[in-house]
């Protein structure tokens, strides 16, 4: 055998148990992250694996020369470097709130459950009629910071007539922080609730899209919360209680998800602590509170390219390379921790059907054609609800309906006024509750 071969060969020799060392290390510092759900920052996982791997030098080295022994340490330092980097934060630990919009005045109210919520206010902007009741829009998210695409959309309604309030849900956009364990969806409903008593302009017309139509759904079976409602329009609604979030099926038409290009753009998954935190959170392997990061932490490395392909999942196929711009980089907040809390507690809830089913306030459900919702998340809603007048079956469109593509606002909002005035629907009413079964099979 050639001297070159000898010599890579036996470089190969130490390389692999060395790497083989490295990986254990991480995998040990991995565990104890997990176990320990990140306490310390990180930092009471990476001292025991440091002391493991420090030993385990020690006893392979011991009967051996002193170079060699200092060796045995290399794989040691190699993995008490990577798994540092897991500890240091690199972005600042307070919440950096996004800067004020340059179109629209934020206010702030404290409401009277104690979350301190960013508000919005778009007055009617046309000289023709004015709308009587205000209208309150519910973003999805769950924890997440109104979009630039949504806001056109409110001044929209505004410009025909409408009173257009939103509220970023407490720890989301520029509304305040509340601590890990208040975020829950009944807090969610009952902020809406303490909502429109702040706003004191008697009842109210709700839109509630993604998420937010999941609040809004569960405000219906509140007989409380309802009875500050006026009418209700839930636009493509996460599941609304456990059962319901349990449920498995199909979605829509297929989505622009896995053909879009990939997002631009920094992310918080391609720095290793952000990567490891949020991982093991989607795993369930780390408590939204966990020691590792906090909340703010959190809320300030996220990035929109983190939610590509979620983004790519809510629009059809055919826009897979035109989905538009939604947000602005400034304008962009995620609180990934909050929002996997509020979708535990929202699987966690027993069923709300029965008090549904008493709900008298009238309402409009709105399924888009391409949805990346599961559609019996969507059909329970017009199952248990007597209330629902009328369905819109939205086509040409994903699951964020107002886009900003072709007349998807201008259609989206015919819908919506429609309902509202109750003017005759510019589409057919689809699925009806007898046309559920029909339109499940149909894979629509």
């Amino acid at each position: 055998m050639p001297t070159s071969a000898i010599r890579l060969v036996r470089f190969a020799g130490r390389l692999l148990p060395a790497l083989a060392a490295v990986v254990m290390l991480v995998v040990v510092f991995l565990t104890l992250i997990a176990l320990t759900d990140g306490a310390g920052s990180g930092l009471a996982s990476w001292l025991p694996t440091l002391g493991v791997g420090a030993a385990l030098a020690i006893w392979r080295g011991r009967r051996r020369s002193r170079p060699t022994r200092l060796v045995l340490f290399l794989p040691v330092v190699v993995a008490a470097a990577l798994t540092a980097s897991v500890c240091v934060p690199t972005v600042p630990t307070a919440r950096r709130y996004p800067p004020a919009l340059p179109f629209v005045t934020t206010q702030h109210w404290r409401l009277s459950t104690g979350s301190r919520v960013a508000v919005y206010h778009y007055p009617p902007a046309n000289p023709g009629p004015r709308r009587p009741v205000p209208l309150v829009y519910l973003n999805g998210g769950p924890v997440r910071g109104i979009s630039v695409l949504d806001h056109r959309f409110l001044q929209l309604l505004a410009r025909q007539g409408y009173d257009v309030y939103a509220y970023e849900q407490a720890g989301g956009g520029r509304s305040d922080l509340l601590p890990i364990s208040q975020y829950t969806i009944s807090r969610s409903v009952s902020d809406l609730a303490a909502f429109i008593d702040r706003l004191n302009k008697g009842t109210v017309d709700i839109l509630g899209f993604s998420s937010g139509g999941a609040v809004l759904t569960r405000a219906l079976a509140d007989p409380s919360v309802a009875a500050r409602l006026h009418r209700a329009i839930i636009a493509e609604p996460g599941p609304m209680d456990g059962p319901t979030a349990h449920i498995t099926g199909h979605k829509g038409r297929k989505s622009a998800r896995g053909l879009a290009p990939a997002p631009t753009g920094p992310r918080s998954t391609h720095v290793p602590r952000y990567a490891v935190a949020f991982g093991l959170m989607r795993l369930g392997l780390l408590s939204p509170d966990t020691g590792l990061i906090g909340q703010a932490e959190g809320d300030n490395a996220f990035t929109a390219a983190d939610l590509g392909s979620d983004t790519a999942s809510a629009y059809c196929a055919r826009d897979a390379h035109r989905i538009p711009a939604e947000d602005t980089a400034q304008n962009f907040s995620f609180s990934p921790a909050a929002s996997l809390r509020i979708q535990q507690t929202v699987k966690d809830s027993p069923s709300i059907a029965s008090q549904l089913r008493q709900s008298r306030t009238p309402a409009m459900l709105m399924i888009a054609e391409c949805s990346s919702q599961i559609r019996q998340w969507e059909t329970t809603v017009l199952a248990d609800d007597p209330a629902i007048r009328r369905t819109q079956y939205m086509p040409g469109v994903g699951h964020h309906m107002w886009n900003g593509l072709d007349d998807n606002n201008e259609r989206a909002a015919a819908v919506i006024t429609a309902f509202l005035q109750d003017k005759p629907a510019p589409l057919p009413n689809y699925p009806t509750r007898d046309e559920i079964p029909t339109f499940l099979r149909d894979h629509k």
